[in-house]
This record gives C-alpha cells, structure tokens and sequence, in this order.
C-alpha cells in the first residue's frame, strides 16, 4: 500500500493535480499488466519511455501517476486534460523517486529486513524462508524475482505496515547494484546462495562478480547475521578475503542431513535433519521442491527459521509446504503422458547441470530423458565455453537432446563431440520447431510412455513457449508458466549488437514452409533456395527451420554458400545450381554436395575428382528450356541424351535429377512459362521412352509453384515465398504466407536545422523552412541504397519520414518535423510494420527500380540478424 503523503514527503516531489484517491495499491510500470487502483511509474528505459503510455494507463485505471518533469512540456493537451483528474505527482527523475520512496518506507514500518543474493536459486530461496517466517510473522517477500534498483522499489509499493519481515532477493547486473540495493534497504540479515558464472559480460571475470556479491555481508550492521554454505569455496573465499568483524557469520552443511535416507520423487524432497546438541530426535526434512541442489535451498530457509527464534519442529513443518515456483524445475502433465520439468525461468552453468540432474533422477529406469535446451545468455566471453561445458554432459544426464537457438547449438555440437549418438540429436531455431521434435518423439505408438522432458533456457530465450505447446492442457499455461502477462506474450527480441539490425521471424519461414507443402501434397518434395545466405535471411538458421518444416533439399549458388551448412552438420542434400570451376570439383565431392552438369567435360572433371576421393556424387542436368542461362539447350536433344548415357558410365557419379527454370512464371502473360513448360516436357519424353529419365524432375520456382501446378513434377524450388514475399505484383502467394524480414534502426540525434541549410554530402538538399530532423545509424554500407535512387522514407511512430539528402556511408538524415513526439532512441522501421503503417520489400523494391528479393539480399553482412 502506497500512501501519498509517504511518497511526496520522500521524493519531494510536487502534487501537480490532486486526483481522489491518497493510497494506491500498488505501483506499476507497465500499462499491459496495470490493476485499476495502482499508481503508474513512468520509466525511462533503454528502448522506451513510460510517458509514453500515460494515457493508456489511465484509460485501464490507474489511480496516481508518477511523472517526470522534463517531460510535462512534450504532453498534449488531450493527456494533460486527462492526468487533471489524477493524482500526478512530479519528480525529477522516477527511478531515483521509487528508489528513495522504498528507503523511506522501510524506516518508516522498520520491518528486519533479510537479504538473499546470489547467481541462482535466489527467488526460491527467498520464497523458502518467507515460507517459514510467516508461519510465525507477519512477512512481506519482495514481488516475483523483482530484485534489481527497479524491481526491489517497485515490489516495496506493496509492503504493508504491519509487516515484521520483509525478505527481498537482490540481484545484479553491473557492478555496485548490490552495494546501492542494500544502502536502499539496509538488511539486517543477509544470504548468498551460492556464486557461480552469471552476468559475465558486465563483469568480466568470476572475481568481479564474487566482489559484487561481497557487498552483502559487508553491508550489515554490527548485530547483523550472515549465512552461507560450509563447503561453498567460493563464498568462504570471499569472506575470508573481506575479513568482517561487524556481524555474526553463520555456516550451513549439508553434514547435517542424513543423505543415506534422501528420497527424491514427484512429491519432492525427504530425508532427516540429525539433531544437534540441543535437539534429542532426527526431525523429518522434507519439501515438494524438485532436485537435490534444493537441499541447501531448505537448509538456509531451516537455518534462518531457528535463529530467528522460531522452534526447529515448526520450521522444517512450515518447510514440508514449500512448493516449487513456475518456471523453476516445475512439474506438469505433457502430451503422450510424459512429464514435462518446466525449468524455463532462467538458465546459467550451474542451473543447467541441476536441471538436467534433475532430468536423470527423476525419469524411470524404462523412461526416456529429453532435454530441451535454450541458449544460456549474459555470460561474456565465457558463453561459448560455458554451453560447450554442458554439451560434454549430455552423455551423462539426457538420451535424447534438442536444441533451441544460436548459442545452444554449441551444446549440441560438444555433445556430438562427447560421443553422444548424432541421430538423438536435434538443432532448431524456433520454439514450434523444438516442440514438434520433442512431440514426434513422444508419440512413438510403440512405446509404453514413462519418458520426462527437461525444457530450459534464458529468460530471452523464452522456452516457456515449448513448454506450453507440450502440456497436455495448454489452456492451463497462464496459471501454471512464466512470462504469461500481455506484455510477455509479446514477440521479444534479443537485443542486437548495433542499433541497426535485421528481425528474422524464422516461425514465419517454418509457417510458410507448410504452406508450401499443403499447397503441392505429399507426392512432391520441396527444395528450398538459400542462395545470398537465404535471401538476406540467415542461410543456417533458414535451412534448419525448413527441414524441420517439411522440406528435403536445400539449394545454393556455389560450392562455398554449402561450407557453412556442411560445418554445422546439415545432413540433407544440397544441390549447387551453379558453375563449378574444374578445381573447385574436389571440394564439391569432399562436402558430399549434388552438382549441376550441362557439358560432357564437366561429367569427366567430376567423375575424376569423385574417383580421387574414392566417393559417389549425385549429379542434376540442368536443361535451357528458354530462359538462356546455363544448361544445355533444350533442342539439342541428342546431347541430352548422350550426356546422360555417359554419366551413367562414369565412375564416381550418380544422375539423380534433371531440372529446367523459368524466366517469367511471374508475369501476367504465362505464354512463355508455358512453351518452356512443353519444351521441358518434350526432353521427360524422349528420356522416358529411351528408359532415362532421372528420379527427380524439378522445374517450379516460387512464381511456377503458385501459377503453375503442372509443373510441380517430383519436387518444387522456392525461393522468395518461403520468406513470405509475394513472387510478382500480378502472381500473389495464398494467404497465410508471412514475411519474415524487418529491417530496423534507431533515431540517434534529433534537432532542428534553420531554413536555408545543407543536408548532408552535395549540398543537393537545402532545409526551405526550420526543419526538425532525425539522424539515423544506417546507410549504404548497410545495404540501405543511396543511388540512383533511394528509400524515399522510412517508419517513425507509425509515420512515414522522408528521407533528406544523400544516404551516407553509414547515416542519413530524415524529416521528423510532422512528428512532434520522435526523440533518440526511438525505433525507426526501414522494412516492416509499425502500429497501423508498413513499409514493405516490395514497395522498397518498386522506389528503387529493383526487385523485392535483391533488396533483402543486398541488406550486409555487418547488419545482425536477431530472431
């Protein structure tokens, strides 16, 4: 409960407008999660502004409103009218007034406060002590896992004064947050868990973050109480190294347990507490937290109980209620009646190796152990080693292994390495990809079904996405998962290197991939085009989204477009559509890719290279029906014959495939698609009556897939539509197909310019009145086109934004001065939509004088791809 005379005498701050309510019940700082009745806090955050939503959170009944003085001057009178009728408190800077509100707050309803820090297990051992404190206590525990500057203040709006505890989790994510967290609420009691890798890439080092984690102890008064596990070397390590004289420091071991009668089931943990000095009889220890690293997680939670004068009975009775938390190795019904351990709240080193100990404990003797596992983010320099750590576990802990992400396959590739079976392994990119895997392995009819599936990940990573789509009852996921709010369910991006970056959408691709396939039937496969790294798309990313999709081949230019893919252990075919230099030929047979051959002198350089390498290489005739590219000419029908007699005859080379491409199955006049169509048609005859033709006939791109169905022979092409762009104005894909491509950057400087100034390199742009612009970090080292013509526009708050003068290198200058609200940082949308407007390949591609797919392709390598 939030009282305003508390925060106004705290923050002093000014009542702007008076409103009717003087207590609110809580604070908050998102408008998709506000109650009626609390008090919104506008936040500045690195990628959006809460006054921006002022007046959506007093339309869903927000009763006070915390607000930042610089900003009252930007308001339009519509939101000024509307906040008149609000208590508006104003402050100069609302992070700081929350921060200085929960300080207050705690000084003035002096509960003992008891600090829990840590790198894992925090929030369930907060939980754990709360749990037995308020058996005997009125206690408060801080709100979810909010437990940063933010958070911890945030959470503190719904402390009450009759609280007598208040147990807070303290987390960091750069170096000092401890430090200022316990200057904010002053603990008399403190806890690490544990220290173990987390955060990295703010602290560069462990030592670092030991020494953050050190401003616990050091924090505590005189009379103040420090816990921490015996044999943790790390926290003795630190403590010895701070040398404390002030509080009592106090130690834990699990020597204390009788670990020759620990049972570990469903129901959760049981053993026996040996009784110390003072206590005559074993006491049962007893929880329904899952996994035995939660031992200590029970211990500390024993430990404060006791020193807090509650009797040694009451507490490990108060600690047999202790449930696990969502998203934290919690149970749940799966299909085909497996159990699912969604343990999909967060993931580091440390909670990877107990979750999937978890898995191996838990999962029966005729059970199998899936492991779904995420990316593991935030760790710096150690990332890359630190998923390769837990990729040499998987032998040990899991029999089948899918993986969900850029950084997670590198589990997948150490586990290969380890000696785990390659065929257990599965490398996907996108959360349904990850489900339907699992899903295909569950539903094995011929199996009695006792299998367990760990699903773990990042918080970034959201594998509670997975978890929700292999629940038995998925309608039960907004009580039983994490990250449920409207806000959560929200597309989340991982944040990009550079504040200009390319969005893949790599469901779209997997959605459109089905499309395709229910467009042609079982009867024809699909061979997906990755030339240009897959249009500009993520060529890796692209081909194990479609192959998990549906498709069976993969096409690319040139031998070195399939390096990569052949690196990363795709094992499905992949065709070259191109030239092969004769020196290049060895290579080809080396990755194992299917060639292209249009020429007898091509057949022997290939044959010889296969006879090299003692290897059989799969072979497709590429046939020039009109579009006057490579191929032999379609009424030079005797050589098509005899070449492929002659591969027939050649060692080393198997013909597989024959194939022909259209020039225009995107135009409105189909003759000419049609005649190379009959031209094709009349090669398949005369081969079929000689009793040569090949396995595999292929002719239809994407336009030829939609405008011509008789040309879908044994297998189609596609390129574009798998990426969701339409192959023509005048030859549109069905509907459902999505484009999986955005293209964005941020406003970096805004500010006006007078009339009768230069724009950019040329002078060719001269302001004609005072002219608000906008500087954005994007250019055509990016791909984002300077001449003949240029972009025209971009997306700025949902409206277009003429582009002023030459595009840069790696800048250009907009016109903002009819979007009075655009400031830094804001997103701009180069490809994409934003609120109601969009700006399309497509239309790009038409300012431009070009085509849709050049555009995306052209978009370089330098730009990020997040998915």
């Amino acid at each position: 409960m939030i009282y305003l005379e508390h925060l106004l005498k705290a923050t002093h701050g000014q009542l702007r407008y008076q409103g009717k309510q003087t207590r609110f019940d809580a604070f908050s700082h998102d408008t998709r999660q506000l109650i009626p009745g609390e008090m919104f806090v506008a936040v500045r955050g690195e990628r959006d502004d809460g006054h921006n939503y002022i007046l959506d959170a007093i339309r869903r009944g927000a009763t006070g409103l915390l607000v930042e003085a610089r900003t009252l001057n930007t308001f339009p009178d519509e939101l000024l009218t509307a906040m008149a009728h609000i208590a508006t408190i104003v402050v100069e800077d609302t992070r700081l007034a929350l921060q200085q509100y929960a300080q207050a707050i705690l000084q003035i309803w002096h509960p003992k406060v008891i600090a829990v820090t840590g790198s894992v297990g925090k929030t369930s051992t907060k939980e754990a002590i709360a749990t037995v404190l308020s058996n005997s206590f009125s206690t408060f525990r801080s709100w979810q896992n909010y437990n940063d500057l933010l958070g911890i203040p945030l959470s503190l709006g719904r402390l009450e004064p009759h609280h007598e505890y208040a147990v807070l989790e303290l987390g960091c994510d750069h170096p000092g947050e401890i430090a200022e967290l316990c200057r904010i609420v002053s603990p008399q009691i403190g806890v690490i868990t544990n220290i173990t890798p987390i955060e990295l890439q703010y602290f560069g080092t462990f030592d670092r973050l030991a020494a953050e984690l050190g401003a616990l102890p050091q924090s505590l008064p005189a009379d103040g109480y420090f816990l921490f596990e015996d044999e943790n070397a790390a926290i003795r390590a630190l403590i010895e190294t701070l040398q404390l004289s002030g509080p009592t420091i106090a130690t834990f071991s699990r020597q204390e347990l009788n670990l020759s009668q620990l049972q570990t089931t469903w129901s959760g943990l049981a053993t026996e507490l040996i009784p110390s000095a003072t206590h005559a009889h074993k006491l049962p220890f007893s929880s329904h937290l899952l996994g035995t690293h939660h031992l200590n997680t029970m211990l500390i939670a024993y430990h404060i109980g006791v020193q807090q004068g509650i009797p040694a009975a009451e507490t490990v009775q108060a600690l047999s209620t202790v449930e696990p938390m969502a998203g934290r190795l919690y149970p749940l019904a799966g299909v085909s009646h497996a159990r699912l351990l969604d343990d999909t709240h967060n993931a580091s080193p440390a909670s990877m190796e107990a979750g999937l100990a978890t898995l191996a404990m838990l999962t029966p003797a005729n059970g199998r152990r899936i492991a779904i596992l995420g990316d593991m983010l935030n760790l710096g320099d150690y990332e890359a080693e630190a998923h390769r750590a837990i990729g040499s576990l998987i032998p040990r802990y899991a029999d089948y292994l899918i993986t969900r992400g850029e950084q997670a396959a590198l589990i997948a590739e150490a586990a290969r390495q380890a000696g785990f079976p390659a065929d257990r392994i599965n490398v996907t990119y996108t959360h349904e990809d990850a489900a339907q895997t699992a899903r295909m392995l569950l539903e094995d009819a011929d199996r009695q079904h006792h299998d367990v599936v760990l699903i773990k990940g990042s918080e970034v990573a959201r594998m509670e996405r997975v978890s929700e789509m292999l629940m038995d009852q998925p309608a039960n996921a907004p009580e039983l998962l994490v990250r449920q709010t409207p806000g959560w369910k929200q597309i989340v991006v991982t944040r990009p290197q550079r504040p200009t970056w390319l969005e893949i959408d790599l469901s779209a691709i997997g959605n459109n991939t089905r499309l395709l396939k229910q467009l042609i039937g079982p009867q024809v496969q699909i061979m997906v085009s990755l030339k240009a790294d897959a249009y500009g798309h993520g060529a890796l990313k692209v081909a194990r989204t479609v192959l998990h999709n549906g498709a069976t081949m993969l096409g690319v230019a040139t031998v070195t477009e399939a390096i990569p893919l052949h690196d990363a252990g795709i094992d499905a075919p992949i065709l070259v559509y191109g030239y092969i230099p004769h020196w290049q030929m060895r290579e080809a047979v080396r990755l194992g890719v299917t060639a292209t051959l249009y020429s007898s002198e091509s057949a022997k350089a290939l044959s010889r290279a296969a006879q090299a390498l003692d290897k059989t290489v799969k072979v497709h005739i590429k046939v020039d029906t009109g579009m006057g590219r490579l191929g032999i000419r379609h009424e030079q029908i005797d050589e098509i014959v005899a070449l492929v007699r002659e591969i027939a005859e050649l060692p080393g080379i198997e013909l597989e495939g024959i194939y022909t491409h259209f020039a225009s199955a995107d135009a409105e006049d189909q003759t000419h698609a049609r005649m190379q169509l009959a031209r094709f048609q009349h090669v398949l005859s005369v081969l079929t009556t000689q009793g040569l033709r090949p396995p595999l006939i292929h002719a239809a791109n994407s336009a030829a897939t939609v405008a011509l169905p008789e040309a879908h022979f044994d297998m189609i092409r596609p390129g574009i539509a798998v990426y969701g762009l339409h192959p023509s104005p005048l030859v549109r894909l069905p509907e459902g197909f999505r484009a999986a491509l955005s293209f964005k950057t941020q406003i970096s400087q805004v500010k006006w310019i007078p009339a009768g100034e230069c724009i950019s390199y040329g002078c060719t742009y001269i302001t004609e009145r005072p002219t608000k612009t906008a500087v954005l970090p994007v250019g055509y080292a990016d791909g984002f086109r300077r001449s003949p013509r240029n972009w025209g526009s971009v997306l700025i708050r949902g409206q277009e934004a003429p582009i002023l003068g030459r595009v840069c290198m790696d800048q250009c200058v907009v016109d903002v001065t009819h979007i009075p609200e655009a400031r830094m940082g804001d997103e701009v949308v180069l490809i994409g939509r934003q609120g109601n407007a969009s700006l399309t390949a497509e239309q790009i591609a038409e300012r431009l004088g070009s085509l849709h797919c050049e555009v995306t392709s052209e978009i370089l390598a330098r730009v990020p791809r997040v998915n």
